[in-house]
Protein backbone atom coordinates (compact mmCIF):
# COMPACT_ATOMS: atom_id res chain seq x y z
CA UNK A 1 0.00 0.00 0.00
CA UNK A 2 1.43 3.12 -0.96
CA UNK A 3 1.74 6.07 1.70
CA UNK A 4 -0.91 7.80 -0.59
CA UNK A 5 -3.60 5.03 -0.48
CA UNK A 6 -2.87 4.29 3.32
CA UNK A 7 -3.36 8.41 3.96
CA UNK A 8 -7.30 7.88 2.28
CA UNK A 9 -7.91 4.98 3.90
CA UNK A 10 -7.54 6.49 7.64
CA UNK A 11 -9.64 9.28 6.43
CA UNK A 12 -12.20 7.33 5.24
CA UNK A 13 -14.04 6.43 7.84
CA UNK A 14 -14.14 10.39 9.09
CA UNK A 15 -15.67 10.96 5.52
CA UNK A 16 -18.98 10.55 6.21
CA UNK A 17 -19.67 12.39 9.17
CA UNK A 18 -17.88 15.53 8.09
CA UNK A 19 -20.23 15.36 4.76
CA UNK A 20 -23.17 14.96 6.91
CA UNK A 21 -22.13 17.55 9.72
CA UNK A 22 -21.50 20.64 6.55
CA UNK A 23 -24.81 19.03 4.20
CA UNK A 24 -26.92 19.56 7.42
CA UNK A 25 -25.29 22.78 8.26
CA UNK A 26 -26.12 24.12 4.72
CA UNK A 27 -29.65 22.26 4.84
CA UNK A 28 -30.49 24.48 8.48
CA UNK A 29 -28.39 27.88 7.06
CA UNK A 30 -30.93 27.44 3.92
CA UNK A 31 -34.14 26.76 5.77
CA UNK A 32 -33.45 30.00 7.32
CA UNK A 33 -33.06 31.68 4.80
CA UNK A 34 -35.90 30.34 2.50
CA UNK A 35 -38.59 31.14 5.46
CA UNK A 36 -38.16 34.78 4.21
CA UNK A 37 -39.75 33.58 0.78
CA UNK A 38 -41.84 31.19 2.39
CA UNK A 39 -43.52 33.61 4.64
CA UNK A 40 -43.56 36.11 1.80
CA UNK A 41 -47.66 35.87 0.60
CA UNK A 42 -48.54 36.34 4.57
CA UNK A 43 -45.63 39.07 4.68
CA UNK A 44 -47.34 40.84 1.75
CA UNK A 45 -50.90 41.03 3.26
CA UNK A 46 -49.86 41.77 6.63
CA UNK A 47 -47.14 44.46 5.45
CA UNK A 48 -49.47 45.98 2.50
CA UNK A 49 -46.39 45.66 0.04
CA UNK A 50 -46.56 46.61 -3.61
CA UNK A 51 -44.91 43.67 -6.31
CA UNK A 52 -41.98 46.29 -6.93
CA UNK A 53 -41.77 45.72 -2.89
CA UNK A 54 -41.84 42.01 -2.65
CA UNK A 55 -39.29 41.72 -5.22
CA UNK A 56 -36.52 43.67 -3.39
CA UNK A 57 -37.45 42.40 0.02
CA UNK A 58 -37.03 38.92 -1.70
CA UNK A 59 -33.78 40.37 -3.18
CA UNK A 60 -32.43 41.74 -0.44
CA UNK A 61 -30.87 38.65 1.03
CA UNK A 62 -29.66 37.29 -2.02
CA UNK A 63 -27.22 40.26 -2.12
CA UNK A 64 -25.35 39.44 1.20
CA UNK A 65 -25.67 36.19 0.63
CA UNK A 66 -24.15 36.27 -2.92
CA UNK A 67 -21.42 39.07 -2.04
CA UNK A 68 -20.39 37.31 1.47
CA UNK A 69 -19.56 33.92 -0.14
CA UNK A 70 -16.12 35.83 -1.13
CA UNK A 71 -14.62 36.28 1.30
CA UNK A 72 -15.99 33.39 3.36
CA UNK A 73 -14.41 31.12 0.51
CA UNK A 74 -11.14 33.04 1.15
CA UNK A 75 -11.69 32.56 5.07
CA UNK A 76 -12.39 29.37 4.75
CA UNK A 77 -8.81 28.36 2.66
CA UNK A 78 -7.04 30.02 5.22
CA UNK A 79 -8.46 29.24 8.75
CA UNK A 80 -10.66 26.01 8.12
CA UNK A 81 -14.31 24.88 7.74
CA UNK A 82 -14.92 24.18 11.10
CA UNK A 83 -14.81 27.81 13.11
CA UNK A 84 -15.80 29.71 10.06
CA UNK A 85 -19.37 27.57 9.76
CA UNK A 86 -19.58 27.69 13.27
CA UNK A 87 -19.42 31.37 12.84
CA UNK A 88 -21.95 31.95 10.16
CA UNK A 89 -24.25 29.54 11.85
CA UNK A 90 -24.22 31.63 14.91
CA UNK A 91 -24.46 35.04 12.95
CA UNK A 92 -27.45 33.38 10.91
CA UNK A 93 -29.40 32.49 14.17
CA UNK A 94 -29.79 35.95 15.43
CA UNK A 95 -31.50 37.83 12.49
CA UNK A 96 -34.05 34.56 12.21
CA UNK A 97 -34.99 35.23 15.38
CA UNK A 98 -35.25 39.39 14.60
CA UNK A 99 -37.68 38.30 11.62
CA UNK A 100 -40.36 37.35 13.83
CA UNK A 101 -40.73 40.63 15.58
CA UNK A 102 -40.36 42.83 11.69
CA UNK A 103 -43.85 44.98 11.63
CA UNK A 104 -42.50 47.43 8.91
CA UNK A 105 -41.31 47.13 5.20
CA UNK A 106 -37.69 48.96 6.67
CA UNK A 107 -37.85 46.21 9.20
CA UNK A 108 -38.26 43.59 6.85
CA UNK A 109 -35.35 44.91 4.36
CA UNK A 110 -32.97 45.55 7.35
CA UNK A 111 -33.38 41.99 8.89
CA UNK A 112 -33.85 40.15 5.42
CA UNK A 113 -30.68 41.42 4.31
CA UNK A 114 -29.08 40.07 7.91
CA UNK A 115 -30.55 37.19 6.90
CA UNK A 116 -28.72 36.59 3.49
CA UNK A 117 -25.46 34.92 6.01
CA UNK A 118 -27.06 32.07 5.65
CA UNK A 119 -27.16 31.53 1.86
CA UNK A 120 -23.69 32.94 1.93
CA UNK A 121 -22.73 29.64 4.10
CA UNK A 122 -22.89 27.93 0.89
CA UNK A 123 -18.87 28.50 -0.13
CA UNK A 124 -17.86 28.10 3.70
CA UNK A 125 -18.81 24.16 3.21
CA UNK A 126 -17.64 23.21 0.05
CA UNK A 127 -14.07 24.53 0.93
CA UNK A 128 -14.77 22.14 3.66
CA UNK A 129 -16.16 19.06 2.48
CA UNK A 130 -13.65 19.23 -0.87
CA UNK A 131 -10.32 18.66 1.52
CA UNK A 132 -11.72 15.47 2.72
CA UNK A 133 -12.08 13.66 -0.26
CA UNK A 134 -10.03 12.89 -3.25
CA UNK A 135 -10.34 14.36 -7.00
CA UNK A 136 -12.47 11.37 -8.35
CA UNK A 137 -14.81 11.90 -5.61
CA UNK A 138 -15.14 15.29 -5.09
CA UNK A 139 -18.11 15.86 -7.85
CA UNK A 140 -20.01 13.49 -5.97
CA UNK A 141 -19.30 14.43 -2.35
CA UNK A 142 -20.14 17.86 -3.13
CA UNK A 143 -23.28 17.16 -5.08
CA UNK A 144 -24.17 15.57 -1.97
CA UNK A 145 -23.11 18.46 0.16
CA UNK A 146 -25.00 20.71 -2.19
CA UNK A 147 -28.16 18.59 -1.25
CA UNK A 148 -28.44 21.18 1.07
CA UNK A 149 -30.93 23.06 -0.78
CA UNK A 150 -33.34 20.77 0.57
CA UNK A 151 -33.74 23.19 3.25
CA UNK A 152 -35.72 25.28 0.87
CA UNK A 153 -38.17 23.02 0.68
CA UNK A 154 -38.51 22.21 4.67
CA UNK A 155 -39.03 26.02 4.80
CA UNK A 156 -41.06 26.42 1.67
CA UNK A 157 -43.65 23.62 2.76
CA UNK A 158 -42.92 24.23 6.75
CA UNK A 159 -43.15 27.85 7.44
CA UNK A 160 -46.33 28.89 5.99
CA UNK A 161 -47.89 25.62 7.98
CA UNK A 162 -46.15 26.41 11.26
CA UNK A 163 -47.30 30.23 11.23
CA UNK A 164 -51.26 28.96 10.87
CA UNK A 165 -50.67 26.75 13.59
CA UNK A 166 -48.45 28.02 15.76
CA UNK A 167 -48.47 31.75 14.99
CA UNK A 168 -46.58 33.91 12.49
CA UNK A 169 -43.46 34.30 14.78
CA UNK A 170 -42.99 30.71 14.67
CA UNK A 171 -43.08 30.80 10.75
CA UNK A 172 -39.11 32.19 11.29
CA UNK A 173 -38.09 30.98 14.94
CA UNK A 174 -38.89 27.52 13.73
CA UNK A 175 -35.68 27.68 11.76
CA UNK A 176 -33.57 29.34 13.61
CA UNK A 177 -33.88 27.05 16.53
CA UNK A 178 -33.47 24.25 14.47
CA UNK A 179 -30.11 25.96 13.60
CA UNK A 180 -28.93 26.71 16.72
CA UNK A 181 -29.33 22.89 17.86
CA UNK A 182 -27.00 21.65 14.66
CA UNK A 183 -24.44 24.36 15.57
CA UNK A 184 -24.07 22.94 19.16
CA UNK A 185 -24.26 19.50 17.32
CA UNK A 186 -21.37 20.56 14.39
CA UNK A 187 -18.55 22.12 17.09
CA UNK A 188 -18.51 19.03 18.92
CA UNK A 189 -18.27 16.67 16.13
CA UNK A 190 -16.66 18.90 12.92
CA UNK A 191 -13.00 18.39 12.19
CA UNK A 192 -10.70 20.14 8.94
CA UNK A 193 -9.35 17.84 6.87
CA UNK A 194 -6.08 17.25 7.95
CA UNK A 195 -3.82 19.76 6.13
CA UNK A 196 -2.22 19.03 2.71
CA UNK A 197 0.55 21.75 3.86
CA UNK A 198 1.24 25.28 5.24
CA UNK A 199 -0.89 27.98 5.00
CA UNK A 200 -0.72 29.80 1.79
CA UNK A 201 -0.57 33.82 1.75
CA UNK A 202 -3.68 35.42 0.54
CA UNK A 203 -1.91 36.11 -2.61
CA UNK A 204 -1.36 32.51 -3.65
CA UNK A 205 -5.56 32.08 -2.39
CA UNK A 206 -6.51 34.56 -5.25
CA UNK A 207 -4.03 34.23 -7.79
CA UNK A 208 -6.85 31.67 -9.60
CA UNK A 209 -9.38 34.54 -9.50
CA UNK A 210 -7.39 35.85 -12.38
CA UNK A 211 -8.23 32.63 -14.52
CA UNK A 212 -10.97 32.90 -16.93
CA UNK A 213 -12.14 30.04 -16.23
CA UNK A 214 -13.41 30.85 -13.03
CA UNK A 215 -15.84 33.36 -14.93
CA UNK A 216 -16.69 31.18 -17.01
CA UNK A 217 -18.18 29.20 -14.06
CA UNK A 218 -19.42 32.03 -12.56
CA UNK A 219 -21.20 32.19 -15.61
CA UNK A 220 -22.84 29.08 -15.53
CA UNK A 221 -23.85 29.05 -11.99
CA UNK A 222 -25.47 32.42 -12.60
CA UNK A 223 -27.81 30.44 -14.42
CA UNK A 224 -27.92 27.13 -12.70
CA UNK A 225 -28.00 28.33 -8.87
CA UNK A 226 -29.02 31.65 -9.90
CA UNK A 227 -32.31 30.23 -11.25
CA UNK A 228 -33.04 27.97 -8.52
CA UNK A 229 -32.40 30.80 -6.14
CA UNK A 230 -34.75 32.92 -7.96
CA UNK A 231 -37.24 30.37 -8.77
CA UNK A 232 -37.70 29.20 -4.95
CA UNK A 233 -37.80 32.15 -3.20
CA UNK A 234 -40.32 33.57 -6.07
CA UNK A 235 -42.25 30.57 -7.02
CA UNK A 236 -44.66 31.11 -3.86
CA UNK A 237 -45.37 34.42 -5.17
CA UNK A 238 -45.55 33.11 -9.25
CA UNK A 239 -48.41 30.71 -7.79
CA UNK A 240 -50.48 32.87 -5.55
CA UNK A 241 -50.75 35.78 -7.80
CA UNK A 242 -50.87 33.92 -11.49
CA UNK A 243 -52.97 30.83 -9.84
CA UNK A 244 -54.60 32.13 -7.04
CA UNK A 245 -53.46 29.48 -4.95
CA UNK A 246 -53.33 29.92 -1.27
CA UNK A 247 -49.67 30.18 0.30
CA UNK A 248 -49.63 26.77 2.05
CA UNK A 249 -51.08 25.14 -1.25
CA UNK A 250 -47.94 27.59 -3.15
CA UNK A 251 -45.68 26.65 -0.44
CA UNK A 252 -46.18 22.61 -1.23
CA UNK A 253 -45.56 22.81 -4.70
CA UNK A 254 -42.97 25.61 -4.55
CA UNK A 255 -41.42 22.59 -2.12
CA UNK A 256 -41.88 20.08 -4.28
CA UNK A 257 -39.65 21.99 -7.03
CA UNK A 258 -36.76 22.81 -4.54
CA UNK A 259 -36.95 18.76 -3.36
CA UNK A 260 -36.35 17.94 -7.37
CA UNK A 261 -34.03 20.38 -7.87
CA UNK A 262 -32.01 19.32 -4.74
CA UNK A 263 -32.10 15.33 -5.58
CA UNK A 264 -31.21 15.95 -8.94
CA UNK A 265 -27.79 18.39 -8.12
CA UNK A 266 -26.12 14.89 -6.68
CA UNK A 267 -26.91 13.22 -9.81
CA UNK A 268 -25.32 15.77 -11.36
CA UNK A 269 -22.22 15.48 -9.27
CA UNK A 270 -22.22 11.42 -9.79
CA UNK A 271 -22.71 11.78 -13.89
CA UNK A 272 -19.65 14.55 -14.11
CA UNK A 273 -17.51 12.32 -12.16
CA UNK A 274 -18.30 9.88 -15.04
CA UNK A 275 -18.61 11.81 -18.14
CA UNK A 276 -17.14 15.26 -16.88
CA UNK A 277 -18.72 18.74 -15.73
CA UNK A 278 -18.86 20.27 -19.31
CA UNK A 279 -20.72 17.18 -21.16
CA UNK A 280 -23.61 17.23 -18.93
CA UNK A 281 -23.71 21.42 -18.92
CA UNK A 282 -23.96 20.66 -22.68
CA UNK A 283 -27.14 18.98 -22.17
CA UNK A 284 -28.43 21.59 -18.88
CA UNK A 285 -28.07 24.70 -21.02
CA UNK A 286 -31.04 24.25 -23.66
CA UNK A 287 -32.88 22.14 -21.37
CA UNK A 288 -33.24 25.50 -19.26
CA UNK A 289 -34.01 27.43 -22.43
CA UNK A 290 -36.89 24.74 -23.15
CA UNK A 291 -38.31 24.93 -19.72
CA UNK A 292 -38.46 29.01 -19.51
CA UNK A 293 -40.39 29.08 -23.01
CA UNK A 294 -43.05 26.76 -20.94
CA UNK A 295 -43.34 28.69 -17.76
CA UNK A 296 -44.32 31.56 -20.06
CA UNK A 297 -47.07 30.21 -21.16
CA UNK A 298 -50.06 30.56 -18.04
CA UNK A 299 -51.94 27.22 -17.88
CA UNK A 300 -51.32 25.58 -14.63
CA UNK A 301 -50.50 22.23 -17.02
CA UNK A 302 -46.92 24.51 -18.89
CA UNK A 303 -45.79 25.90 -16.23
CA UNK A 304 -45.76 22.80 -13.84
CA UNK A 305 -44.19 21.40 -16.84
CA UNK A 306 -42.21 24.08 -17.11
CA UNK A 307 -40.61 24.17 -13.18
CA UNK A 308 -40.26 20.79 -12.44
CA UNK A 309 -37.90 20.19 -16.00
CA UNK A 310 -36.15 23.35 -14.76
CA UNK A 311 -35.67 22.05 -11.36
CA UNK A 312 -34.32 18.97 -12.92
CA UNK A 313 -32.28 20.82 -15.68
CA UNK A 314 -31.00 23.48 -13.03
CA UNK A 315 -30.10 20.89 -10.20
CA UNK A 316 -27.84 18.85 -12.29
CA UNK A 317 -26.48 21.83 -13.61
CA UNK A 318 -25.36 22.95 -10.63
CA UNK A 319 -23.78 19.57 -9.52
CA UNK A 320 -21.66 19.62 -12.72
CA UNK A 321 -20.61 23.02 -11.85
CA UNK A 322 -19.03 22.35 -8.40
CA UNK A 323 -17.12 19.24 -10.26
CA UNK A 324 -15.79 21.60 -12.33
CA UNK A 325 -14.27 24.17 -9.69
CA UNK A 326 -11.93 21.49 -7.86
CA UNK A 327 -11.33 20.03 -11.14
CA UNK A 328 -10.00 22.99 -12.53
CA UNK A 329 -8.27 24.74 -8.93
CA UNK A 330 -7.48 22.06 -6.21
CA UNK A 331 -5.42 24.14 -3.91
CA UNK A 332 -8.33 27.13 -4.14
CA UNK A 333 -10.50 25.74 -3.61
CA UNK A 334 -12.65 28.06 -1.06
CA UNK A 335 -11.71 31.08 -3.05
CA UNK A 336 -12.78 30.18 -6.11
CA UNK A 337 -16.16 28.81 -4.72
CA UNK A 338 -16.71 32.20 -2.93
CA UNK A 339 -16.67 34.18 -6.49
CA UNK A 340 -18.47 31.58 -8.55
CA UNK A 341 -21.07 30.77 -6.06
CA UNK A 342 -20.86 34.43 -5.15
CA UNK A 343 -22.21 34.88 -9.26
CA UNK A 344 -24.44 32.03 -8.49
CA UNK A 345 -26.24 34.48 -5.58
CA UNK A 346 -26.25 37.55 -8.03
CA UNK A 347 -28.26 35.24 -10.09
CA UNK A 348 -30.85 34.83 -7.83
CA UNK A 349 -30.51 38.70 -6.81
CA UNK A 350 -31.60 40.05 -10.12
CA UNK A 351 -34.67 37.87 -11.39
CA UNK A 352 -36.86 38.94 -8.45
CA UNK A 353 -36.34 42.78 -9.53
CA UNK A 354 -36.10 42.49 -13.03
CA UNK A 355 -39.69 40.22 -12.64
CA UNK A 356 -41.49 42.96 -10.48
CA UNK A 357 -40.19 45.39 -12.71
CA UNK A 358 -41.44 43.24 -15.67
CA UNK A 359 -45.07 42.55 -13.84
CA UNK A 360 -45.72 46.22 -13.02
CA UNK A 361 -44.76 47.65 -16.45
CA UNK A 362 -46.38 44.64 -18.55
CA UNK A 363 -48.80 43.28 -16.33
CA UNK A 364 -47.48 39.51 -17.00
CA UNK A 365 -44.20 37.73 -15.75
CA UNK A 366 -43.55 36.56 -19.62
CA UNK A 367 -40.66 38.53 -20.71
CA UNK A 368 -38.64 37.73 -17.36
CA UNK A 369 -39.16 34.37 -18.93
CA UNK A 370 -38.01 34.92 -22.17
CA UNK A 371 -34.47 36.66 -20.53
CA UNK A 372 -34.11 33.35 -18.83
CA UNK A 373 -34.19 31.18 -21.96
CA UNK A 374 -31.93 33.71 -23.68
CA UNK A 375 -29.15 33.84 -20.89
CA UNK A 376 -28.92 29.97 -21.18
CA UNK A 377 -28.56 30.13 -24.97
CA UNK A 378 -25.98 32.24 -23.85
CA UNK A 379 -24.26 29.91 -21.64
CA UNK A 380 -24.36 26.99 -23.90
CA UNK A 381 -22.63 29.17 -26.79
CA UNK A 382 -19.85 30.72 -23.62
CA UNK A 383 -19.43 26.29 -22.96
CA UNK A 384 -18.66 25.59 -26.64
CA UNK A 385 -16.39 28.53 -27.11
CA UNK A 386 -14.08 27.31 -24.34
CA UNK A 387 -14.22 23.45 -25.29
CA UNK A 388 -12.76 24.80 -29.28
CA UNK A 389 -9.01 25.40 -27.93
CA UNK A 390 -8.76 22.73 -25.60
CA UNK A 391 -10.18 19.89 -28.13
CA UNK A 392 -7.85 21.88 -30.84
CA UNK A 393 -4.31 21.33 -28.31
CA UNK A 394 -5.81 17.75 -28.29
CA UNK A 395 -5.39 16.92 -32.04
CA UNK A 396 -2.07 18.58 -32.26
CA UNK A 397 -1.01 16.92 -29.61
CA UNK A 398 -1.98 13.92 -31.25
Amino acid sequence: MTATSQNQAELAPQRGLQLALATGAFAFCFAVFGSVSAMMPILRKQLDLTPVQVSIALAVPVLLGSLGRIPLGVLTDRFGGRIVFSSVMLASIIPAFMMGGVNTYEGLLATGFLLGTALASFSVGTGFVSGWFPPDKQGTALGIYGAGNVGQSLAAFGAPVIATAAGFRWGFWTFGSLLGLWLIVFLFFARNAPSRGPAKPMKAILAPLQDPRSWLLSSYYFLTFGGFVAMSIYLPTFLTEIFRLTPQDAGFRTAGFVLLATAMRPVGGWLSDRYGGKTILRFVFPATAVMAVLLSFPTMVTFTIGALGMAAAIGLGNGAVFKLVPEYFPQSVGAVTGVVGAAGGLGGFFPPLVLGLVKSQTGTFTLGFALLGAFAILCLVLLRASSRPAVAARSATA
